[in-house]
């Protein structure tokens, strides 16, 4: 069962090879949420202090009934914190909130501020001055692993070029329709995991004909044939979902998309339109084809 299964990251830690996202899920709905997930047997569970569901998250952990030692948590730094001090504060605030005595995995959430996103400043200083943090965080048993989010190539190789600690992954939109191969063999051939948010396209697949066609050569939905077009690409897949149903869907993912099929899929037109995620800076930002 995918459940089991495990990437081993850079440092030697085993992380479970799909996670359970928590995005825009209410702090006061987020702790029932986890807890269901992780009867159903996630035990990868993924929040970020910009959701405002840590305190939530941190609470279904602890009430869920599994040893903590069983399961691996990853927060991210807040993308505006670009200074050692604001980092090593954040830090301490989402062990605090999540009331955990160790993290994980944290990493920084953007290598801009959400308003300036791909807006032309790296804030190369600001993300080695927030990696500088997590890297005394880390050396301190605050958290067992750091890494990045939504960084491209650049901001990336900023971190690999001046700090002492390699990312132990990128996180960033990737999904079929939109699948940043460029990206994808950099940060690998760097030895860093890639981890897919939105594999399911922010739902805006879901209703493709083509697909349907696909996923029912497999005796699979669309969501099923969508995360494990990213896990056959090396990726690890963060599905969110509140219903337990869909939990249990998302994990049932063995089986192989064959060459051709994965060759499709990955050609395939990117998404214009998210629909009301759209607002969001990742959504807003096209993805980059070979």
């Amino acid at each position: 069962m995918i459940l089991q299964e495990t990437y081993t990251l850079n440092n030697g830690i085993m992380i479970p090879k799909i996670g359970y996202g928590t995005w825009r899920i209410d702090d006061n709905k987020a702790a029932e949420a986890v807890r269901e997930a992780i009867s159903v047997g996630y035990r990868h569970i993924d929040t970020a202090q910009a959701y405002g569901n840590e305190n939530g998250v941190g609470e279904g952990i602890r009430s869920s009934g599994i040893a903590r030692d069983e399961l691996f948590v990853t927060t991210k730094l807040q993308a505006e914190y670009k200074s050692y001090g604001e980092a090593r504060d954040a830090i301490d605030g989402s062990l605090k909130t999540m009331g955990l005595d160790m993290i994980d995995m944290m990493i920084i959430h953007s290598p801009q501020p959400w308003e300036n996103f791909r807006e032309g400043d790296h804030f190369f200083e600001g993300n080695l001055e927030a990696w500088r943090a997590l890297e005394e965080a880390l050396a301190a048993g605050k958290l067992r692993a750091i890494g990045v989010s939504n960084f491209e190539e650049a901001d990336l190789d900023n971190i690999l070029a001046n700090s002492s600690v390699k990312p132990a992954v990128n996180q960033f939109l990737a999904h079929i329709s939109n699948t940043p191969f460029k990206l994808i063999e950099h940060t690998t051939k760097a030895g860093v995991l890639c981890e897919a948010y939105s594999p399911i396209g922010h739902g805006k697949i879901l209703d493709q004909d083509d697909l349907k066609a696909m996923a029912a050569k497999y005796d699979a939905s669309v969501a099923q044939l969508a995360i494990r077009y990213c896990l056959q690409l090396g990726l690890l897949p963060l599905p969110k979902t509140q219903t337990a149903d869909h939990m249990r869907s998302n994990a049932a993912v063995d089986f192989e998309i064959t060459d051709a099929d994965m060759e499709t899929l990955k050609n395939r037109a990117p998404i214009e339109d998210y629909g009301d995620a759209g607002d969001f800076p990742v959504f807003q930002d096209k993805a980059r084809r070979d």
